[in-house]
């Protein structure tokens, strides 16, 4: 079943959200839950011990993510 709620976005954080939906072609509720299974996956690997990582092959860099 699913619900409605009512999301409160700055104008900032609502220009990126719109950015993306044009970007990626999808609705905001479609960026949103995407966002939030991408959450919810890197919440579960970080419990579990994970780290999370964005590589720069071309430059052999790599920056670890910290999520609070």
């Amino acid at each position: 079943m699913k619900k409605t709620m009512t999301l409160n976005l700055t104008d900032a954080e609502m220009q990126v959200l719109q950015d993306l939906c044009d970007k990626k072609d999808l609705s905001k509720t479609a960026v949103l839950r995407q966002a939030l299974r991408l959450y919810q996956l890197v919440d579960v690997r970080l419990q579990q011990g994970g780290k999370l990582f964005f590589e720069d092959e071309t430059k052999k860099e790599k920056a670890e993510l910290m999520v609070l």
